[in-house]
């Protein structure tokens, strides 16, 4: 093992976060990264090589985390470099956007603070590049066999470079006009800084696989014509199909999908408008619906457009600050966090105005510590002006299990700019890739499929949450991993790739 005491000796130290009042006035990553290299060595040292390294399992990919720490301590970055780059393709993604319920499901985690896993392998990924330890793969010999993959997120990406690292030839179809799917246009530049998607795309295109953007197959390419032309196709378009807020005033003008808002933001970002984006937060009351990680996308990226003011509406209560009894380790738990976006909205906005008999014992609960949240809230409905704009959402507070309104919790919130992020529930129905490529769906919405990806369709699988549903961005690098393997099978009959997952696999952390 790296360090026998430094699980003992050494304390818990993350990534420093540039400070909030620079952050916010640009589009750059929020975490320093000059400030990891000093003390990643002694933060891989905590790693205790358990005998049953419960991070394995609480990542799909089975990243060999024990194996690059003690690298990574012993000052051996090309061999850690090796290893991590055996089990996950693009670790420079995970280790900026995955929750990490690897680190929940470290062994350490029982009783004190995990070991820096996600830090340690960003460090990695990012030294690796700047040493020349990521190099493009390129196939001994080609096969004969063609490949199409629809989709170009983590999921496709994954797939197409399994595959043409094999010998295949592949071809990426992405209907937007650059490539990375909802890594492009779903996650604000303040996460991740779009270069790194390119830098991967330049090793991909001199391995060998090719891309064609700006094609939707379904409609600009009928997908049946492209299953003809190719020995397989591969399915891995996401789950985009956004869940909507049946209530009164929904019609208004001003209140968006999350994706709406976010992908225009990320145009901006990419210099794609003369001004700001088309839906901008300057200068405007911002509310936020939804508790998980794109509703602090927007917040974040609502902070660095100056909106006015800000709120975000939860559903669920307020976390406690450890984990309840029916989540014991090493599942990921539902605990207090505060993300990046959260930490910046407080210290420049403070906690929602409090409202007439909004007293802090009621519900709903606003977050503490001038937390922007609000929890245990539900949205009745939204006012408008006379010109038919949003200008007020109307609340109240829910019970815990059944989360019904609670009569006497009615409160407003000035609002002229909403945005929705309620998650996604399943590819979007109007795609034409269920009756070209006569594909069944499942009773949530996601495309069937068998435990190997395959559809009733001969030939073409499926990849990522378009059959798992929404999900993490290590799930999809695993799927396509695992998907690549399958088809591979399917066309010579057995296969030396991995496949680290199941189609049926459930996560051990959730």
């Amino acid at each position: 093992m790296a360090d026998p005491k430094g699980f003992l000796t050494t304390p818990r130290q993350e990534c420093t976060r540039r400070p909030v009042e620079e952050r916010v006035e640009d589009w750059n990553e929020v975490y320093d990264g000059q400030s990891l290299l000093p003390i990643i060595g002694a933060q891989a040292g905590r790693c205790m090589d358990c005998g049953v390294p419960f991070c394995h399992e609480g990542c799909p990919l089975g990243n060999l985390i024990p194996d690059w720490n003690d690298l990574v301590y012993r000052d051996d970055w090309s061999a850690a470099s090796e290893r991590l780059h055996a089990t996950n393709n693009f670790p420079e993604f995970t280790g900026r956007l995955c929750p990490a319920p690897c680190e929940t499901a470290c062994v350490l985690a029982i009783n004190q603070p995990a070991v820096t896993i996600k830090n340690v392998e960003v460090a990695i990924a990012d030294r690796a590049w700047v040493d020349g330890d990521v190099a493009p793969i390129i196939p001994d010999r080609m096969s004969d066999k063609t490949v199409a993959v629809i989709g170009s997120g983590p999921a496709g990406l994954a797939c197409a470079q399994q595959l043409t690292r094999i010998g295949h030839t592949v071809t990426v179809y992405e209907r937007d006009d650059r490539l990375g799917g909802l890594l492009r246009y779903g996650i604000p530049e303040y996460k991740m800084e779009k270069h790194h998607i390119n830098r991967r795309i330049d090793q991909m295109c001199t391995e060998g696989t090719r891309f064609r953007t700006g094609v939707a197959v379904g409609k600009d390419v009928d997908a049946a014509e492209l299953r003809q032309r190719y020995d397989a196709v591969v399915v891995a378009v996401g789950a985009l199909s956004a869940r909507e807020l049946p209530v009164p005033g929904r019609e208004l003008a001003g209140i968006y999908q999350a994706m709406e808002y976010l992908t225009l933001a990320n145009h901006a970002c990419e210099g794609d408008f003369d001004g700001p984006s088309p839906i901008n937060a300057a200068g405007r009351n911002v509310v936020i619906i939804g508790g998980g990680d794109t509703a602090a996308d927007c917040l974040g990226t609502a902070v660095r457009q100056k909106a006015a003011s800000i709120a975000q509406l939860d559903i669920n209560p307020l976390p406690g600050a450890d984990r309840a009894p029916h989540e014991p380790w090493p599942t990921h738990p539902k605990v207090y966090r505060v993300s990046p976006a959260h930490e910046e909205a407080r210290e420049r906005y403070g906690a929602p105005p409090a409202r007439p008999g909004w007293p802090e014992s009621s519900v709903p609960l606003p977050g503490p510590d001038g937390d922007v949240r609000v929890f245990s809230a539900s949205t009745l409905a939204f006012d408008g002006d006379a010109h038919g704009h949003v200008r007020a959402l109307n609340l109240a507070g829910v019970e815990p299990e059944r989360r019904r309104p609670q009569p006497g919790t009615e409160r407003q919130l000035p609002a002229d700019l909403v945005l929705l992020a309620l998650g996604f529930s399943g590819p979007e129905p109007d795609s034409g890739l269920v009756e070209q490529l006569g594909l069944g769906l499942d009773g949530r919405g996601n495309f069937t499929r068998t435990d190997e990806f395959s559809t009733d369709a001969d030939g073409v699988f499926v990849a990522g949450d378009a059959g798992r549903g929404q999900s993490l961005i290590v799930w999809a690098i695993a799927e396509g991993r695992a998907a690549a393997a399958a088809v591979d099978r399917y066309l010579n009959g057995s296969t030396t790739l991995p496949a680290p997952v199941r189609a049926s696999d459930r996560p051990l952390a959730v």
